[in-house]
């Protein structure tokens, strides 16, 4: 039998819009502030953990297993190990989920997992046409060499290779992610209105959280070196309508596309952190619960479509333990796309989907709208890639505190084709 795994507590930085330029925070920076803030209040000490996992998708050069800089940085100490997963747009739950199984099969009790990422700080670099140049111009053995590897020179060789866009494209289909949620809005003929709806919904639900103080018990406040601070997601727009995004151009198909940068994550920075125990450590201990992770799972699909990889993997997850739509009392679907996650919704409720594509007899229904992100999504916070799925689970757990026993699942795609899915139920007592 395997144990019981309990999330302790958690916190997590604000989410911070990236802005044309690299943004204050490295992604270590942001994990140990969002780290700091949550073992200082915990009753054990951060060598008394067994483990760090973090996930991670772009770490800077500097930065390399960026679970073991943050845990020294948090202050574990030497004989406390750490390493990084990296599932693109799911690292963050796979950090979890691998610390769910660690933990599960007697091999932890206590560990510190989530995610991290600083995609305004993306590195640049050189074409490979400028490195090539680069190695012959350093083999030069003497000046006349020399002079002839300048002569060989070009200007194009200067071109930036944008990390940050590489990374947000599939090699193997040769297609943006921005493409991939062309596809599917074809296939379930999503139009613009609703997917611009989709992303006014969003960030309307995102300003009214914020605007009742709901997110303030997961958020902890980042100082900048200067003393500027930030308190709140910053990428919200609550003035934003449906005549404004309808004048956004469409990005990733310029003549017949529906994908605006409105209706699509945003470009951000942020960290998010939870603390996972053992049955054994929270009786111990006397640790609070703040919820309990039940399990998860994992999906392939054409990546082409990668959008729909939710589907694949809450029907997977939800099929083991016997449970429908009915049964889950929030979702927590990321929002890479207002697209991405209204073809999840038609897929869900399609007899012809459920029956060729996941093998059931029939659909697992769609979600119910006030159940799905009712605090905003992605479109409105932004989509840090390595840290999102933990902030989905962590806000999870949050959400649910007043419903004890409550069920919650969190979920997203993941750039490749693949998705993950994760059933945490409500705190309360062992």
């Amino acid at each position: 039998m395997s144990a019981r795994v309990f999330i302790v507590d958690g916190s997590r930085t604000p989410f911070l819009k990236a802005r044309n330029e690299p943004g204050p925070f490295s992604a270590a920076d942001l994990a140990v502030m969002a780290g700091r803030a949550l073992l200082a209040r915990q009753s054990f000490r951060a060598e008394d953990l067994d483990e760090v996992i973090l996930g991670c998708v772009i770490a800077a050069p500097d930065e390399a297993n960026i679970a073991r800089i943050v845990g020294l940085r948090l202050g574990t100490g030497p004989a406390v190990p750490a390493f990084t997963v990296q599932r693109n747009c799911a690292s963050g739950l796979q950090a979890i989920a691998s610390a769910f199984d660690r933990i599960s099969s007697g091999r932890a009790h206590l560990i510190l997992a989530g995610g991290t990422e600083a995609m305004s700080r993306a590195p640049i670099q050189w074409n490979i046409a400028m490195s090539r140049w680069l190695a012959r111009f350093l083999r030069a053995k003497n000046v006349e060499q020399k002079l002839k590897s300048l002569a060989d020179f070009r200007l194009s060789h200067l071109k930036p290779v944008f990390s940050l866009l590489l990374g947000l494209s599939d090699p193997v289909v040769g297609l943006s992610m921005g493409q991939t949620a062309e596809i599917v809005a074809h296939r379930f003929a999503i139009g613009r209105v609703a997917q611009d709806s989709f992303a006014l919904q969003s960030h309307q639900r995102l300003a009214r959280a914020q605007e009742a103080g709901v997110l303030q018990n997961e958020i902890e406040a980042v100082y900048e070196s200067n003393g500027k601070f930030h308190t709140e997601d910053d990428g919200v727009r609550p003035d934003t309508t449906l005549e404004k995004l309808a004048q956004l151009k469409p990005v990733f198909d310029r003549h017949y596309g529906t994908v605006t940068s409105g209706n699509s994550s945003q470009i951000t920075d942020g960290a998010a952190l939870l603390v996972l125990a053992s049955e054994t450590m929270v009786k111990r201990e006397r640790l609070p619960v703040l919820g309990e992770i039940l399990d998860h799972a994992w999906a392939g699909v054409d990546p082409a479509q990668m959008g729909l990889g939710p589907v694949h993997a809450t029907a997977k997850l939800l099929t083991a333990h016997k449970l429908g739509m009915d049964d889950i009392a929030q979702f927590e679907l990321n929002e890479a796309f207002s697209a991405q996650v209204l073809a999840c919704q038609a897929a869900f409720a399609s007899a012809d989907y459920a029956r060729e594509e996941l093998a059931l007899d029939a659909p697992l229904g769609a979600i119910d709208p006030a159940r799905l992100n009712p605090q905003g999504g992605a479109v409105a916070l932004g989509h840090p890639v390595g840290a999102t799925g933990a902030r989905l689970v962590l806000h999870l757990a949050r959400s649910l505190q007043t419903q004890p026993g409550a069920l919650g699942l969190a979920t997203l795609c993941i750039g490749g084709g693949q998705g993950g899915a994760m059933l945490v139920r409500a705190g309360g007592q062992l």
